[in-house]
Formats: structure tokens, sequence, C-alpha cells
């Protein structure tokens, strides 16, 4: 198994929450199509919509933050054929962690329970990057 696979997940991952923001939106879309200017800015648009709706929409948008480190740190990993067992068990755990947080976020989205997720995802993230650099100092 190689770094390719969690990172796999991960974009499935992406994929998924995005099919949500479609099923979530389009319906509003398509009623509400030819007047949509008030949906321009993202910031004005986000207080009216309904609460389930901004966890997706959030959740969806924290997919591209945090994670974008991991998708570099991945092809990094790959391209340089130095995703070690010990790497790829860090991806499946940042993947797994990942992955509660959108759950968390998704359902009761538990601020304080997805801030552990968050920092424990954060952590295993950048032992991969600490293990990378020192590897690459070693060579």
């Amino acid at each position: 198994m190689t770094i390719l696979h969690p990172m796999f997940a991960m974009i499935a991952l992406t994929a998924v929450v995005c099919c949500l923001l479609l099923v979530s939106r389009v319906p509003s879309i398509i009623r509400h199509f030819g007047r949509l200017q008030g949906a321009m800015h993202s910031d004005e648009l986000r207080p009216r919509l309904a609460k389930r709706m901004r966890f997706i929409t959030d959740n969806y948008n924290h997919l591209f933050e945090q994670p974008v480190l991991f998708y570099a740190l991945a092809v990094y990993l790959h391209l340089s054929q130095s995703d070690d067992v010990l790497q790829v068990q860090l991806a499946w755990g940042y993947v797994l962690l990942r992955t509660l947080h959108s759950f968390i976020q998704l359902t009761s989205n538990n601020v304080s329970a997805r801030a552990v997720v968050f920092i424990a995802s954060m952590i295993v993230l950048l032992l991969m990057v600490v293990r990378s650099g020192l590897n690459l100092i070693a060579a």
C-alpha cells in the first residue's frame, strides 16, 4: 500500500461532501433561478441559509484548507519514494480523523468534539511533515 491510497480516500471524502453540497443547493438554485444575485457573496448568503446547509458549506470549505498540506505532502512522499509504512499509517490516521471531523460537523456540529479531532489531525499531519523534513536532512 502506498501513500496514494489514503490520499485517494481523502479525495473521495471531499467528493462525498461535494455531492452533499450539490444535493442541498440545487433545489434552491432551481427554485430561485433568475433571482440569484442575492447569493453573489457568500458572507451575505450564509446568514440566510438553514443551519444544516451551513454545516455542509462550512465542511466543504474546511476540506480545502488543512487537507491541502496533506495532498502536497502525499505527492511529495510519493514522488520522493519516501512513503514508508509509518508515513502511510499516519496518512490513514489523518484521513480517519478528517472523516470523523466531517461526520461531527455534518451531524451534531459539536464544536468541542470537532476541535479535539481537528487538533489531533493537525498533530498527525505535523508529525508527517517533521518526519519528511528529518528524512530530507538525513539524505
